[in-house]
């Protein structure tokens, strides 16, 4: 199985064994769940950031809002806006 050495100071490596203790797992497993956990955290926010683009880009959507008399949505043919 492939390794990754990942050098810490002395400060990070007590508070990481520390959390590993509170929560009674091995520092290893520790880390290899908080990089899961950071993996899977950051693939749904992308993908999340993708659906909310992908919608804002819609016309139908900007021309449904403008109908409503809402002024906080994209505009007709724009390309969305930045939350």
């Amino acid at each position: 199985m492939p390794a990754l050495n990942v050098e810490y100071t002395d400060e990070e490596l007590v508070e990481l064994r520390e959390l590993a203790r509170e929560q009674g797992v091995t520092l290893k497993a520790l880390v290899r769940a908080s990089t899961a956990d950071h993996i899977a955290r950051h693939r749904a926010l992308k993908e999340g950031s993708e659906i909310f683009a992908r919608t804002f880009r819609d016309p139908a959507l900007a021309e449904a809002i403008a109908a409503a008399g809402l002024d906080d949505g994209p505009t007709a043919g724009s390309a969305g806006r930045a939350a």
